[in-house]
């Protein structure tokens, strides 16, 4: 039976991320599936959920202004995961999670807009765990949230973190097709050093892979990578005017965007909407591709 915990309100990642940093270090070897606890490893039948979140306006307009959206009376189709991204955290630092929060990647996000949201709008949100799976490079599993406006059901979300076993480099879950030619780019985007931190400070995320060199180093990255959800939310900002109401947008993170960089985004028509990619403007290795249909 699905345990339901009752939240008053999102937790701070600032208090997460210690919490998945020390479980990286003392937790690893209990936590390694077969290690520790027997048998296979098995999601929490657990749900988080957490009544009433006001969206504050100040606040929308400095994600919108860090992402690159123009500031409406309308929520951004990815400004939901800012509630969100908080109690995935909580569920994936709890003990009965069978992996490391950190080390786990994230390599795809799906979201469905089913109407406008607007800013003054009270949300409900319920997050969970669910479909732990194979994947060739070891196993995936979805974090799935769902946003609600006096019952009605207006933002779903579903986030696929990859745990790699048996090796690999501490990359992305994704890599370029041989011999592919990335699509000709639409436009040029410089991406400044700071862009993590900058998404940090209206996210919380502090992941140390986004904050610094140094910290990013630590865990296997030569230089800071961009959050993905930040790429994804320019990604759809340089669409914003394309978009359609209610909405539909898919992406596949590629390979980490290493800090700063220059990267060539591209959009075309396709299946009633748009596809979209980002590639690395000099050498065409891909960071994201997408879709985005009417919901």
């Amino acid at each position: 039976m699905t345990e339901t915990q009752e939240l008053e309100q999102p937790p701070s990642l600032t208090g997460l991320y210690p919490r998945a940093l020390t479980g990286a270090v003392t937790e690893l070897p209990r936590k390694l599936p077969g290690l520790g606890r027997g048998g296979d490893p098995q999601l929490p039948d657990k749900r988080l959920v957490v009544h009433g979140v006001e969206i504050d306006r100040d606040h929308v307009a400095h994600y919108a202004h860090v992402c690159g959206f123009r500031l409406t009376n309308a929520l951004p189709p990815t400004y939901p995961h800012m509630s969100t991204f908080p109690l995935q955290m909580k569920l994936m630092t709890d003990g009965a999670f069978p992996f490391p929060a950190m080390g786990l990647v994230h390599i795809e996000n799906e979201i469905e807009v089913k109407r406008p949201i607007g800013i003054g709008e009270a949300l409900d949100f319920d997050v969970r765990a669910e479909n732990l799976r194979e994947h060739d490079r070891g196993l995936q599993f979805d974090m799935v949230a769902d946003a609600t406006a006096d019952g009605e059901p207006v933002w779903h979300s579903k986030s696929t973190y990859l745990r790699r076993q048996g090796g690999g480099s501490s990359g992305g879950g994704g890599s370029a097709k041989k011999g592919s030619e990335p699509p000709a780019p639409k436009s040029i985007w410089k991406v400044d050093d700071d862009i993590g931190r900058r998404y940090a400070s209206v996210s919380g995320d502090i992941n140390p892979i986004h904050m610094h060199g140094l910290s990013a180093r630590l865990f296997g990255f030569p230089k800071p990578i961009a959050h993905g959800m930040w790429l994804k939310a320019r990604c759809l900002a340089a669409l914003e005017g394309l978009l359609p109401d209610a909405l539909a947008v898919h992406v596949s993170f590629k390979l980490p965007l290493l800090l700063p960089a220059k990267v060539a985004f591209a959009d075309w028509e396709a299946n009633g909407g748009r596809d979209f990619a980002v590639h690395d403007a000099r050498k065409g290795k891909p960071h994201l591709t997408g879709s985005v249909r009417p919901a």
